[in-house]
């Protein structure tokens, strides 16, 4: 992954626009504004996911996992084995990110503690 920091500030504002879209959106809902700042994922968890698509669409695997993601939260039999298929390859990726741009390393290592590895 090549990513520049003129890219990094782009997808940093990229990401604010959209905590800031999706916090507006909860408190003018009603929601405790506390609890909106608290649930809304961190300005760097946006980026971290971002990247995360762009490497699955880079190397072609967008539709897979996507569909693997989705085959894990039904009721087949074997929902549990996409999820790991799933997980495995996001924490790889995650990997990657934290490697390359070692200032999301918080954010990456947050969104790979929701993963299940064996």
């Amino acid at each position: 992954m090549n990513l520049t920091t003129e890219r990094l500030l782009q997808l940093r504002a990229d990401a604010r626009l959209e905590r800031e879209t999706i916090l507006e959106y909860r408190v003018r809902g009603g929601q405790d504004p506390a609890i909106a700042f608290e649930e809304v994922p961190e300005l760097d968890d946006f980026v971290v996911a971002a990247l995360r698509d762009e490497l699955l669409e880079d190397r072609g695997q967008l539709a897979e996992y996507g569909l693997a993601r989705l085959a894990a939260r039904s009721s087949s039999d074997d929902a549990a084995i996409h999820q790991g298929n799933a997980d495995r390859v996001e924490f790889e990726l995650l990997r990657e990110i934290a490697d390359t741009v070692p200032e999301l390393a918080v954010a990456v290592w947050r969104a790979a503690g929701k993963l299940t590895i064996d």
